[in-house]
């Protein structure tokens, strides 16, 4: 287990004559810092205009319906998307000792590729050209071209594994696969679709009825397992403890965990189908697994918070690593919640309320973005050969900002949605509903206020980020009195 120890460990693995391709990791940290404040604007307006209707404009390219699903796919696909493309290729490189496979032209295919994939959805989001589903999917001309830039993305991480220097492959390079492989299979499964005419944009799924709404909840909470989990969890078994300087806990666990994730994950799709027309074994199949995913969740983030053991103190001085370490616990929150929210009883309370919505965003924001904003921190010297970041100040700055935009956040999704759910099965003594819906609306009304007021605090802790990198990757340097009476690590 020494090759394992090694690539977790302390000091970089990879030979001093080996060179790597990092000018494709910074295309993608760029894209990363861009496209995750166009996801935090558009989901502050969107936020704005449930809050304040009158801002729909009339105009329906700027209405909710079409601008929510650029939010979500810009937050899910872009934001995080770059994120996992642009660590997984730099991990996969140093982990390995090699350098991409297939040449930098390949590579800055993949990354052109995957940016017009982006702004193609976003248009069709815009003009109203969608598969028409609940997650609002681009169209099947879309939907080919991604699978292309996919398919080349496989390819550069698999062969980059396969002509690896070092013997063993590092546990990130494990859930980087696995959601690779994962994200490719769900892809292909959901969208199979029969275009109406090949220049057209219509299409037709090729199922229906309750066979697509059992196909649609199968990708819908495997993209969250394996996009904005198992590919985070990479970003996870890596940055927490280079940023840290220590090994992993246990990297024994780390395979445990693995499996485990990977297994039980796959099956729990239909908790969202409660109470539906799914027959009532398959909802309870994916109501139980969802249970069981609590505890190889937890045995995950207990493996990177105990990653630390040690370096307790090294969160009082070193803001990045707060960053990480914080995602990692509201990584285990929204693991315990999520299991709680799939069980029946509590589901029958929970749904198509806001409840769902606050659940989503503490692991959005809390766990997908936060980790993600410690791995760009961590990349961006590195990658530019800087001695450190501009202002470790600003990334203190940047966390306590963000951090309490989620507390409004997701705290007032919490009481909204349990509030609307308790007014929704309200009876009066003649067995009438208590209140109307437009009732409903009217007293979520100050809470979608504090959600779109903690948006705008997400939204301005990301700018101070911007200014942050651009600062460092111009080669400036802050001068500044030490966090927490230490000095501030740096990364070189």
């Amino acid at each position: 287990m020494s090759s394992a120890v090694a690539a977790a460990g302390t000091g970089p693995v990879h030979a001093k004559h080996e060179t790597y391709n990092e000018q494709i990791v910074k295309l993608f940290t760029l894209a990363t810092v861009f496209w995750g404040v166009v996801a935090f604007l558009v989901g502050v307006v969107i936020a704005l205009q449930l809050a304040f209707p009158f801002l729909n404009l009339g105009l329906e390219w700027t209405s909710f319906g079409r601008l929510r699903p650029v939010h979500t796919s810009a937050a899910i696909f872009a934001f995080g998307g770059n994120a996992l493309l642009g660590t997984s290729l730099y991990v996969v490189q140093r982990t390995c000792r090699a350098r991409l496979w297939g040449g930098d032209a390949l590579a800055e295919f993949l990354f052109w590729g995957y940016q017009l994939f982006i702004v193609m959805a976003a248009l069709g989001y815009v003009l109203g050209i969608t598969g028409g589903r609940e997650y609002a999917e681009p169209e099947w001309y879309v939907d080919l071209w991604l699978t292309l830039v996919w398919v080349v993305y496989l390819l550069i991480f698999l062969g980059t594994l396969m002509k690896r220097k070092e013997p063993h492959i590092y546990v990130a390079n494990w859930f980087y696969l696995a959601f690779i492989v994962t994200i490719a299979i769900l892809h292909i499964g959901n969208n199979l679709a029969i275009p109406v005419s090949f220049f057209g944009a219509k299409s037709y799924s090729l199922f229906s009825g309750v066979q697509d709404a059992m196909l649609q909840w199968w990708y819908g909470h495997n993209a969250v397992g394996f996009f904005l989990t198992a590919g985070f969890l990479g970003i996870m078994y890596y940055f927490v403890p280079k940023q840290a300087n220590r090994p992993v806990y246990s990297y024994r666990l780390s395979i445990v965990h693995f499996w485990s994730l990977i297994f039980l994950y796959i099956w729990a799709g239909p908790h969202h189908l409660h109470y539906t027309s799914l027959p009532d074994w398959t909802q309870t199949l994916g109501m139980t697994f969802s249970v069981m995913l609590w505890m190889p969740s937890w045995g995950g983030m207990i493996n990177g918070l105990m990653t630390l053991s040690g370096a307790w103190d090294k969160l009082r001085t070193d803001p990045v690593l707060r960053f990480l370490v914080t995602s990692v616990g509201f990584y285990g929150m929204s693991t315990f919640e999520g299991p709680v929210m799939s069980i029946k009883a509590v589901n029958s309370l929970s749904h198509y309320t806001d409840w769902t919505i606050g659940h989503v965003h503490s692991g959005a924001l809390g766990w997908v973005a936060f980790v993600s904003f410690g791995a760009v921190y961590f990349l961006v010297p590195v990658l530019w050969k800087r001695s450190g970041l501009y202002s470790q100040r600003l990334v203190e700055w940047h966390f306590w900002t963000a951090t309490f935009g989620i507390v409004l956040y997701i705290t007032s999704m919490w009481i909204s949605g349990i509030m609307q759910g308790l007014m929704w099965r309200a009876y009066d003594t003649l067995g009438f509903l208590q209140f109307s819906f437009v009732e409903t609306v009217d007293a979520m009304h100050p809470y979608y206020v504090i959600r779109a007021l903690g948006g705008v605090l997400f939204l301005l802790g990301s700018l101070i980020m911007v200014y942050n990198v651009a600062r460092t990757i111009r080669g400036d340097r802050r001068q500044e009195t030490a966090i927490g009476g230490a000095t501030a690590p740096v990364r070189a």
